[in-house]
C-alpha cells in the first residue's frame, strides 16, 4: 500500500512506503511555493488583458494593435500602449495648452490619447488645426470647428496616417491635487523623506499634526 502525504510546516515531501515488513521515509526537498508568497496576486499587466469596457476602446486597441504589429511603428505602439492606459494615466488638456504646442506646425495633425477640453480663460480666438483624440467636450468642439479646423477620431486617423506621419503625438499634464500627499514613510535612518508630502489633515494650527513624533518633548522628534 502506498500513499502521500504532504507537510506544510517543512515545505517538503513526505513519501512513505508501506511493505510488510518495514517501512522506507523518504525526504524530497521542494522550491519556493509559489501560491503562497512567490506571486504578484492581482497585479496584471493591462497590456495582457483588456481592462476597458468601452466598446469603442476595445475596437481602437484591436485597430492599433495590428498596426503596432503590421507596421513596425513606434506611433503606432506609442498609441496602443497609452489605449491601455487608466483614465488617471491619460489626463485631458485645454485648448489653451493645445494652441501653444501646435504653434508653427501647419499642416500635421495633433494626436492626443485623451480628451479636449475647453478652456475658458482663452478669450482669443483658437488657430486653425486638425486634432485627433479620444474624446471632445462640447464647447471644444464647436470652437474647433469655427476656426475652420477638424476634430478626427483615432479609425479616421488610421485611414488617414496610418504610420502617423504629419501628426504631433501629446499628452497633457499628469500634476494633481493627490500627488502632493505622496510620499515615503519616515524611517530612523532618514527622518526627512516626508518633510515634502501635504499631510490629510482637517486644518493646521495649534492641535493638528503636533502630538507624539512631532514634538520634541515627547518621545521623538521627525
Amino acid at each position: 500500500k502506498r500513499y502521500y502525504s504532504y507537510t506544510q510546516k517543512h515545505s517538503r515531501l513526505k513519501v512513505h512506503f508501506e511493505h510488510s515488513q518495514a517501512s522506507v521515509l523518504k525526504f524530497i526537498t521542494m522550491g519556493i511555493d509559489l501560491k503562497a508568497g512567490g506571486r504578484r496576486v492581482g497585479h496584471k499587466s493591462s497590456m495582457k488583458r483588456v481592462k476597458t469596457n468601452n466598446p469603442y476602446n476595445k475596437l481602437l486597441i484591436k485597430l492599433y494593435k495590428f498596426l503596432a504589429r503590421r507596421t513596425d511603428s513606434k506611433f503606432c505602439a506609442t498609441v496602443l500602449k497609452r489605449l491601455h492606459m487608466s483614465k488617471t494615466n491619460r489626463p485631458p488638456m485645454g485648448l489653451h495648452r493645445l494652441s501653444k504646442y501646435m504653434s508653427n506646425k501647419e499642416g500635421k495633425t495633433a494626436v492626443l490619447v485623451g480628451k479636449v477640453t475647453d478652456d475658458v480663460r482663452m478669450l482669443d480666438g483658437i488657430p486653425k488645426m486638425s486634432v485627433c483624440a479620444l474624446a471632445f467636450t462640447e464647447n471644444a468642439r464647436k470652437r474647433i470647428e469655427a476656426a475652420g479646423g477638424e476634430c478626427l477620431t483615432f479609425d479616421q486617423l488610421a485611414l488617414r496616417a496610418p504610420k502617423g506621419s504629419n501628426t504631433v503625438l501629446l499628452r497633457g499634464p499628469k500634476s494633481r491635487a493627490a500627488l502632493a500627499h505622496f510620499g515615503h514613510s519616515v524611517t530612523v535612518n532618514n527622518p526627512h523623506t516626508h518633510n515634502s508630502v501635504k499631510p490629510y489633515v482637517r486644518s493646521k494650527g495649534r492641535k493638528f499634526e503636533r502630538a507624539r513624533g512631532r514634538r520634541g518633548s515627547c518621545g521623538f522628534k521627525i
